[in-house]
């Protein structure tokens, strides 16, 4: 068996042309991908959540938190915060600076588009300039 091995391998390093230097960034000829197959073929599943959607779901999950006495059901995001602006106004430096550094950051956020609704305005300017844009397409197309 050990010399059929050997045989093969050794059939395999004639059949690669003498030309060929393996070497950095020259991997053998053999253990490349060939064209067109990935180099992750099964690769993270279609519709698996990724860190983003697992943090939002685990957030937005809802738990009993007591208030002034009371008994009230708010979002783990929400008593996060809460807890956090507690701690920081009893003095704690690190929440504080937690806290200030969330909220710079919210506000520097660019609002996210909520809806995309159109104006009635807007509609009017798209209609006018619609069919400019097509004459000047059908134009270019027929260059």
């Amino acid at each position: 068996m050990n010399l059929t091995l050997a045989r093969v391998t050794t059939e395999k390093r004639l059949s690669v042309p003498k030309e060929y230097a393996v070497g950095y960034r020259k991997p053998p000829k053999a253990t490349r991908f060939k064209p067109g197959q990935s180099g992750n073929p099964k690769g993270r599943p279609k519709g698996s959540p990724n860190l983003a959607t697992d943090l939002s779901t685990e957030l937005g999950e809802l738990i009993t938190v007591r208030e002034g006495g009371e008994a009230r059901r708010v979002s783990k995001q929400r008593a996060l915060i809460k807890s956090l602006m507690a701690k920081a106004l009893q003095g704690d430096v690190r929440a504080t600076s937690a806290l200030l550094a969330l909220y710079a950051r919210v506000i520097t956020e660019p609002p996210e588009d909520e809806g995309g609704s159109v104006e009635e305005h807007e509609l009017l300017i798209l209609r006018r300039f619609g069919p400019r844009l097509l004459k000047s397409l059908t134009k270019e197309t027929a260059k």
